[in-house]
């Protein structure tokens, strides 16, 4: 199996799993089956499209291969059939939208770099394509997106995209190696953030000064 092949599934396997985390959100909002499909649909395809409007590969990603679009309906369905199974829905779809966030991190760069963007770009596109499909299931749901909350969060995807960019585009290392350390790298990294609430010290407002 070929690199492209390793990233195409790995990109399925995402939207996958983004798509199920959409679908379990939808399970909370005790939406319709139109509801799952469409909030499992914003959620799976919604970082990606954005990456490729962002880099012009147009049509987009789901527009040239269907496949995508019934992934995302397939996993809304499932969901919507055993969601009731789930007795906290909450923490599945955290954990699984941390799976989601670091094999979105390593695809998107991967795809920046097949684009022939600048590995600075390729960071910031897997950063993108790891946090925007999420962001759009919380705004539409009434819901403080994952982005805004105090764990670390995008910075996982950040270093999952850094890593596999340094390895691949910079060290020139073996990509396959390199992206399996980097997906792993990026979920441990969200999963510590998860258990152990971890986050970055906030800025402290002061109070302002007479003059």
């Amino acid at each position: 199996m070929t690199i492209t092949e390793i990233i195409y599934w790995l990109e399925l396997a995402g939207v996958a799993v983004f798509a199920i985390t959409g679908a379990l959100e939808a399970s909370r909002r005790q939406m319709d089956m139109v509801g799952f499909v469409l909030i499992a649909t914003f959620t799976g395809i919604g970082g990606g499209t954005v990456r490729d409007v962002i880099t012009g590969a147009t049509p987009v990603f789901w527009i040239r291969d269907t496949t995508w679009l019934v992934t995302c309906i397939g996993a809304a369905v499932i969901t919507y059939f055993t969601a009731h199974l789930v007795e906290r829905r909450y923490v599945a779809l955290l954990w699984l939208d941390a799976l989601g966030l670091a094999m979105f991190g390593v695809t998107g760069a991967a795809i920046g770099l097949n684009l022939g963007v600048s590995p600075l770009v390729a960071i910031v596109l897997g950063m993108i394509t790891a946090t925007f499909g999420g962001m759009v299931r919380d705004v539409v749901c009434n819901e403080i997106p994952l982005i805004l909350r105090p764990e670390i969060y995008i910075t996982c995807a950040l270093v999952g995209a850094g890593i596999y960019v340094i390895g691949t585009a910079i060290l020139d290392l073996p990509r396959g190696p390199i992206a399996v350390i980097a997906f792993f790298a990026a979920f441990l990294m969200r999963a510590c953030a998860i258990k152990f609430k971890l986050s970055f010290p906030v800025y402290r407002a002061r109070p302002g000064r007479e003059y």
